[in-house]
């Protein structure tokens, strides 16, 4: 019986899913993108550090789909190579953001007291600096590259997963479900991550697509300053750098259009699933 509840459960979740378009349709975009940049060597042929001085600043034609750089790099292997790196980032970062916000929320939420206060002003200590400043400053200080940016923000980017985990933690944790547990003598840890964390898992999952979102514009705006992954690494931000002088601006509209448009799908795309992962995932819904 339980099992066949069970299976009802998944059905009536996965219809539910299936029947919001836009989250439908972020799922969608989201995986062609992931494997359009896994792929990229069977997308095109075209190396996306190669020079051809023979190519310079072509527009988009059957050649070039995207059209070339000023060095005469193809924009469209430019692009796909570039969203492996974006994606890394912004995916990997906040992964690891929201496991640091995931397991300080759930210690901070049950325990309560000297911990929780612990906890708290060290996430209260991180807000007092504006993010990006924060972000910016550490970027600085640790150098340029791509595992140094996961690493800066994951670091920077645990707080809005805690303070939801925490939140739910301090209710949740007098249920009569977790007394129960207690009274049975079961592990805090088990209790913790086995019995409290799955009734929680939609705002985490909202959480986790928001700042996959924020990451991969916060990568761009970092590169297109100059601090964010090194220059001969391929990125979203890094093709955006490259274009932003105003004569480029003015005369090849296709050097910058094209990245602004992945990156505004892949953002799209994430922030979509992750509004139709919370109604879906969303008890109270």
């Amino acid at each position: 019986m339980n099992k066949k509840k069970k299976s009802s459960l998944m059905l009536r979740t996965l219809k539910k899913m299936l029947g919001n378009k836009l989250a439908m349709a972020g799922l969608v975009i989201f995986i062609i993108m992931v494997l359009a940049a896994a792929a990229a060597p069977l997308i095109t042929r075209y190396d996306p550090s190669a020079l051809d001085l023979t190519s310079i600043a072509k527009p988009p034609g059957a050649e070039h789909w995207f059209g070339t750089d000023k060095l005469g790099r193809d924009v469209f292997t430019q692009v796909i190579y570039g969203g492996r790196v974006s994606i890394y980032v912004g995916v990997v970062g906040a992964l690891l953001g929201a496991a640091i916000g995931m397991v300080l929320g759930c210690i901070a939420g049950f325990f309560g007291g000297k911990v929780d206060a612990l906890i708290v002003r060290a996430s209260e200590l991180f807000l007092t600096f504006p993010n990006m400043i924060l972000i910016l400053m550490l970027a600085s200080l640790f150098g340029q590259s791509v595992n140094n940016i996961v690493l800066i923000f994951a670091f920077t980017g645990w707080m809005t997963t805690f303070r939801m985990v925490r939140n739910e933690f301090l209710s949740l944790r007098e249920e009569t479900y977790v007394l129960v547990c207690r009274a049975f003598g079961i592990p805090s840890v088990s209790i913790m991550f086995r019995h409290i964390l799955p009734n929680i898992l939609s705002p985490i999952f909202v959480s986790l697509t928001l700042n996959v979102a924020g990451y991969i514009l916060q990568e761009a705006s970092l590169s297109f300053l100059g601090l964010g992954v090194p220059v001969t690494t391929p990125t979203w931000g890094n093709i955006m750098n490259a274009a932003k002088s105003l004569d480029v601006i003015a005369n090849n509209w296709w050097l910058w259009f094209f990245p602004g448009v992945a990156i505004s799908l892949f953002v799209m795309a994430t922030n979509f699933l992750g509004d139709g992962l919370r109604d879906v995932l969303d008890p109270r819904q």
